[in-house]
């Protein structure tokens, strides 16, 4: 490896197609199985759009996510570290909506990757030494580089999450 940013992108790329194991798989029915009675999921509004459950303060128990939960949070969290990344303003959660069926999810997912593989792209060493507020507080003095490989451990940590909730669709209940 060259550079950070050469790291950077083989462990996104890396991540990318692990979660490929798991996307290629997944069908519509898999997106509003509801693997607890306590979870949360997307629900289709009066206007059309797909909102999904939240709290500002997470639950106790912590509610178990659907996989169509779980690809809308992918898409707000790297929609804004993206806008983020190119100085835009953050999406407020409250104006990401679920694509509404696993293929759309899943192009609007490849979109978010192409956008961030040009965030990446266009990152010199100076670009990752920069300051950045998202998603931590500003006062905590990470750079670019950092949210880089914050964007790779959650992509890694929601697929995981993903691909755990498919196989034990797939397994089938306990008898």
């Amino acid at each position: 490896m060259s550079s950070r940013r050469d790291l950077l992108r083989w462990q996104f790329d890396l991540v990318w197609s692990l979660s490929q194991l798991h996307f290629e798989a997944l069908t519509d029915d898999d997106t509003h199985w509801t693997p607890a009675a306590v979870s949360w999921t997307v629900h289709r509004g009066a206007d059309g759009r797909w909102r999904p459950d939240f709290a500002e303060t997470e639950p106790d128990p912590v509610p178990v996510p659907t996989i169509g939960w779980l690809t809308w949070h992918i898409d707000w969290w790297w929609s804004s570290a993206i806008a983020h990344a190119q100085r835009r303003p953050v999406p407020e959660r409250t104006e990401v909506y679920w694509a509404g069926d696993i293929a759309a999810a899943l192009a609007r997912l490849h979109t978010l990757r192409e956008q961030w593989l040009a965030v990446l792209d266009r990152a010199d060493e100076a670009a990752l030494d920069a300051a950045t507020s998202y998603p931590w507080p500003a006062e905590a003095g990470l750079t670019v580089a950092h949210l880089a490989a914050w964007v790779d451990a959650e992509l890694m940590k929601n697929v995981t999450e993903i691909g755990q909730l498919r196989m034990l669709r797939a397994a089938g209940p306990v008898h």
